[in-house]
């Protein structure tokens, strides 16, 4: 996303969801636990501007995605938008739709790591959210389930089509997206949804460590990579070592990689500026 803004300013307060920054690390807490972190109109419109908002940010450099209580994220919120979809037209559903994917394109395009801390339920836009992040930390209460064909969609929410079968491989996302069954934490692991799996009640505080640990990394080699690995999925071998060969020549003018060969020299850590 672009660094650069127009007159807006950054946005003080969000209704839908909680958001702290501190040394580096944003962690933005969906908090409606009464309803497992349903979410509505409204916290999808937030989460898609809040991620513009950070994006534009460069004093954020990870981002920790959360839900508060019992669960991760339990999906769309049935009455409030279940409900008020069926009175829509085609227009308006088409709009909705877009939106719900314009989160999942922030989440994928934002220049820092994101880390999705799992607990309890991720079903439906929760699951995909959860997918969308760079990584998945998730306790052995978490179960995934991918619920759109239950309620009469197609499975391919989101981008959960192209994303499921480039992290778990296409026969388990088919059977996951055709079926929607729950995917418990220890098949989860397995498959590869899951990057790390904790002890019990731990997610948050191991998403957390990660986090800090990416904050203090090569912020500007982190973006490139994670914008490389989203271009190169659809692109071919020429194609992918052409544009690492080009990134690879930006970077070596960098002053993080300069930084290294001094850090080395002098037998101390680097000190990354993400620059």
């Amino acid at each position: 996303m672009s660094p650069f803004t127009g007159s807006a300013t950054r946005t003080p307060d969000w209704r839908h969801l909680r958001l702290t920054v501190d040394e580096g690390v944003a962690t933005v807490t969906l908090a409606r636990p009464d309803k497992l972190n349903a979410l509505t109109f409204g916290a999808y419109a937030d989460l898609r501007d809040l991620l513009a908002e950070l994006s534009r940010d460069k004093s954020v450099r990870a981002l920790v995605l959360g839900g508060e209580g019992r669960g991760f994220c339990s999906g769309g919120d049935v009455d409030e938008i279940i409900g008020a979809t069926l009175a829509m037209d085609t227009a308006q559903l088409l709009d909705f739709n877009r939106m719900t994917g314009q989160v999942v394109r922030a989440v994928r395009e934002c220049p820092f790591p994101v880390v999705a801390a799992v607990h309890g339920v991720a079903a439906g836009a929760g699951a995909v959210l959860a997918l969308a992040a760079d990584f998945r930390v998730a306790d052995p209460s978490a179960r995934f389930s991918f619920l759109f064909t239950r309620v009469g969609l197609s499975g391919g929410d989101m981008g959960a089509a192209y994303l499921l079968p480039r992290v778990v491989g296409l026969g388990h996302a088919t059977r996951l997206l055709m079926l929607g069954e729950p995917v418990r934490a220890p098949e989860a692991e397995r498959i590869g949804l899951i990057s790390e799996l904790t002890q019990e009640g731990k997610a948050a505080e191991a998403a957390q460590s990660l986090a800090r640990r990416l904050a203090e990394g090569p912020a500007l080699a982190y973006a490139q990579t994670k914008a490389l690995l989203t271009a190169e999925l659809d692109m071919p071998l020429a194609a992918s070592v052409e544009l690492d060969a080009s990134t690879q020549a930006l970077l070596m003018n960098g002053e993080d990689y300069a930084e290294f060969h001094a850090a080395f020299t002098e037998k101390r850590p680097p000190k990354w500026q993400g620059r």
